[in-house]
């Protein structure tokens, strides 16, 4: 395979250990880790070549995030250094009835003040067949929207597919810019397109006909979500697939979890996985997107299998702590394969 290139920030995790609240810790457990960075990590660990692009402080905590992808097989040596800090975020792991809780501190930070013209893309797409960004990456600053902007362009230009996880922030989108204008026109130039209802609905105002998704308990419904897919590809006519990701919210320790993939004419649908005794869930998204480029990049012509890998390998990030979803392929086909007994290994 020729490399994917995933390009936003990585941050320094600040949280009290196992399901302290903020208020109770007096020690925080470190963890590195960003919605792109986190994409990059699950693909090194199904064997395929491929680098992050960010923009680090050259201080001992940048060259700890940098060092963290490196052990983990990402390649490194584009990050461009600059600027005074890290970004970081702290969370507080919920439980049952008490949902998780994130606090950002990521304003300033080297990526937040990376400027278009900074990335030699030219260089960066040197062999490179695939692109992922997400919708948190122009978020952070006009800065950044700028450059994520200018790396579609060019991405575009030289025949690289594209794709993006939309990912809505809610608590990000501080600096004034238009999100539905500068999403609008990063997603046009998208060929792979992952988002969930509130995803599609706080950026481009895409709901999903007769469905509350609020009152959706255990079971979602994917024929729901087929209005979703049919407006995205009418409003981005590149896409030629369109995916969800289907989260049914019984607590904050018992989810199900399934996806469905739509091509413009077939929607494809995978198995609804019972996570019941979730470990933790940041990260849950960015590796069922790290699974779903494998598995198209795997099985180019067998939409069903990719999205059986990345609905199964999201499923297992769920029982491992930290943002990066740790399993290898064997793991995750292991479990498409409906081996979820969990039994020990010898």
């Amino acid at each position: 395979m020729k490399k994917v290139i995933t390009f936003g920030e990585i941050m320094l995790r600040l949280a009290p250990k196992e399901f302290l609240r903020f208020s109770q810790a007096n020690a925080f457990e470190v963890v590195y880790g960003g919605g792109e960075s986190n994409v990059a990590v699950s693909l090194a660990n199904y064997g395929v070549p491929v680098d992050f692009i960010s923009r680090l402080p050259d201080n001992d905590i940048g060259k700890c995030a940098m060092m963290e992808l490196r052990k983990r097989g990402v390649g490194t040596e584009k990050i461009i250094y600059g600027g005074n800090r890290l970004g970081i975020y702290f969370l507080e792991t919920g439980a049952v009835s008490r949902g998780s809780k994130v606090v950002y501190d990521r304003a300033h930070s080297a990526m937040a003040e990376i400027e278009k013209g900074m990335v030699d893309w030219d260089a960066v797409f040197e062999d490179a067949e695939w692109f992922h960004w997400t919708g948190i990456t122009p978020a952070i600053s006009q800065g950044a929207a700028d450059a994520c902007l200018e790396a579609v362009k060019i991405a575009s230009k030289k025949g690289i597919t594209i794709s993006t996880d939309l990912n809505y922030r809610a608590k990000l989108w501080k600096y004034g810019g238009d999100r539905e204008k500068i999403m609008t026109e990063l997603t046009s130039y998208c060929d792979i397109v992952l988002g969930n209802e509130e995803d599609a609905e706080k950026h481009f105002g895409i709901k999903p006909e007769g469905l509350d998704i609020t009152t959706q308990g255990e079971h979602v419904k994917a024929e729901a979500f087929l209005s979703v897919c049919k407006q995205m590809m009418e409003k981005f006519p590149k896409a030629k697939k369109v995916i969800t990701t289907l989260r049914g919210s019984i607590s904050a320790s018992h989810n199900s979890w399934a996806g469905v993939l739509y091509d413009g004419k077939t929607m494809y649908k995978s198995a609804e996985y019972q996570i019941t005794d979730i470990v933790d869930r940041v990260g849950g998204g960015d590796s069922f997107m790290g699974g779903l480029i494998y598995g198209l990049l795997k099985y180019p012509d067998d939409d069903q299998n990719a999205l059986d890998f990345a609905v199964a390998a999201s499923c297992l990030k769920h029982t491992i702590k930290g943002d990066a979803n740790l399993v290898t392929v064997e793991e995750v086909e292991k479990l498409v394969g409906g081996d979820a007994s969990g039994r020990v290994s010898r």
